[in-house]
């Protein structure tokens, strides 16, 4: 791994191999997403909590503030919106000058196995890599499944995730599942978990992020399970616990009700 590689990674992933990333590019197909209407106002107390925060350029640009930023995991991906036909048909929207004008510590794009666009969204992650791996710069691939949630097995998301690995990603962002250790152990690069659907109770967050880091994720990517929650500062805070203090959900979710009322 080459000097730029290995330093944007080493941002992103923190000295105990874990990392914490906050998804705030929910707007880029769903539009004013409740409780992000105004990013800048939602991330702002939650930042000091987060390594690395996962955006587009429009809401960088807007709502971030570019002194002492937290390290950005830009969304290069996108072109379509839930209104629209079909979410799997997106193309690259950023260019590599346009991310290095960002000084973006990676990059994160969408595909979208067994889908109708599946080789469209494959060859875009390919063809980005090929790119940032010119200029050291790191790309995630998430395994997107669009509408189709009943996806979300480990026979597919082990599938997803192995491929994306295979086509050159660095990085990883794949659901939590039942037998959640087979998708890690499939894919040979990092994988961190993401949030999908709000849960019904902050416990059932705490469990399944910790059951998927004791599988071998190395973090999460984790947006509106924190901050749709009425309390999002305790959320952060009791999930950055499992990921880098190395609680179990319980401890956790008795941090998150310690704090949630101070």
């Amino acid at each position: 791994m080459d000097w730029g590689m290995q330093n944007r990674m080493s941002q992103l992933i923190q000295a105990d191999g874990h990392c914490f990333f906050l998804p705030i590019d929910h707007g880029y197909f769903q539009g004013p997403t409740s409780c992000l209407e105004k990013p800048g106002e939602t991330i702002a107390p939650l930042l000091p909590y987060c390594d690395a925060i996962f955006v587009t350029r429009g809401v960088l640009r807007a709502a971030v503030d570019p002194i002492g930023s937290k390290p950005v995991i830009l969304r290069v991906s996108g072109g379509t919106s839930v209104v629209g036909k079909d979410l799997a048909n997106e193309s690259i929207t950023t260019s590599i000058e346009e991310i290095i004008r960002l000084n973006a510590a990676a990059v994160g794009i969408s595909i979208f196995v067994g889908s109708d666009y599946e080789r469209e969204s494959l060859t875009n992650l390919s063809g980005l890599v090929n790119e940032c791996e010119n200029f050291g710069i790191p790309v995630m691939a998430v395994t997107a499944v669009g509408k189709e949630l009943e996806k979300r097995d480990a026979r597919y998301l082990g599938l997803s995730s192995r491929i994306a690995a295979e086509l050159g990603a660095r990085v990883v962002k794949t659901y939590w599942c039942k037998d959640f250790d087979k998708v890690v152990c499939g894919c040979p690069v990092p994988v961190v978990m993401a949030g999908g659907p709000k849960c019904e109770t902050e416990l059932e967050v705490m469990e399944f992020v910790y059951d998927g880091m004791q599988n071998g994720a190395i973090g999460i990517n984790l947006g509106r399970n924190v901050w749709q929650n009425p309390y999002p500062v305790a959320m952060i805070r009791a999930l950055r616990s499992i990921i880098h203090e190395k609680y179990t959900a319980k401890e956790a979710w008795d941090l998150f009700n310690s704090l949630k009322n101070k």
